[in-house]
């Protein structure tokens, strides 16, 4: 999908460079905060990936409840988790990650993707960032 046509059908719209966070993702990202940390129990982000981007592959980890759940709103993207087949990812389709599953997400080479990321509250929660997906691993998708 070509960026204009990407940013029409983009509703919750791409946000700023996500800087905090560029060193977890090979190519660039963009962050859309739909609520303020501060004012809700549960964050949600509109997050933006360029064709070909995705992020490193990482755990959420919780003692209780936790994980993270991704709506996608626009664009073609890839959800992986380890020792399993790799998911297509189109808008209104929504993953389910269980806490403490290895997984990485991101947009597919021609197409930029963005996703709502929802981070389920729980009991000491935290992410842990791994390893880069290597371009041999998602040359092959």
């Amino acid at each position: 999908m070509n960026k204009e046509k990407f940013d029409n059908l983009n509703i919750f719209g791409k946000g700023d460079f996500n800087s905090e966070y560029a060193k977890y993702f090979i190519g660039n990202s963009y962050l859309n905060p739909l609520v303020k940390k501060e004012e809700s129990p549960i964050f949600m982000a509109n997050v933006t990936f360029e064709p070909g981007c995705r992020n490193n592959w990482h755990i959420h980890h919780a003692k209780e409840g936790g994980g993270q759940i991704l709506i996608c709103v626009s664009g073609y993207g890839w959800y992986q988790e380890e020792g399993k087949e790799a998911v297509s990812l189109t808008p209104g389709k929504v993953i389910v990650i269980k806490p403490n599953i290895k997984h990485w997400h991101g947009a597919k080479k021609d197409s930029w993707f963005s996703h709502i990321s929802v981070e389920v509250p729980g009991v000491e929660t935290k992410n842990e960032w791994l390893e880069e997906v290597s371009d041999e691993e998602y040359n092959k998708l």
